[in-house]
């Protein structure tokens, strides 16, 4: 635990002492130009679109459920 924490001293302590930052590059001339018209609009999806209403059709017999799902039928 002292060795981390002396680390992190260290690495504050070498930060503070280093030259001025080196500055960010311009990236405006980078950016693509953009155009309000050569989009479509976009468009909200339902979320619901393949959605179907499956009612239970009550409690049966596990032991009649595990056949019918079987691979030989």
């Amino acid at each position: 635990m002292k060795s981390q924490i002396l680390t992190g001293a260290c690495a504050l302590a070498l930060g503070a002492c280093a030259s001025t930052p080196t500055p960010l590059p311009n990236t405006t001339a980078l950016q693509a130009a953009s155009l309000p018209g050569a989009t479509a609009p976009l468009r909200a999806a339902d979320p619901l679109a393949g959605y179907t209403y499956r009612a239970p059709t009550g409690p049966r017999d596990w032991r009649e459920v595990n056949q019918e799902q079987t691979e030989g039928n």
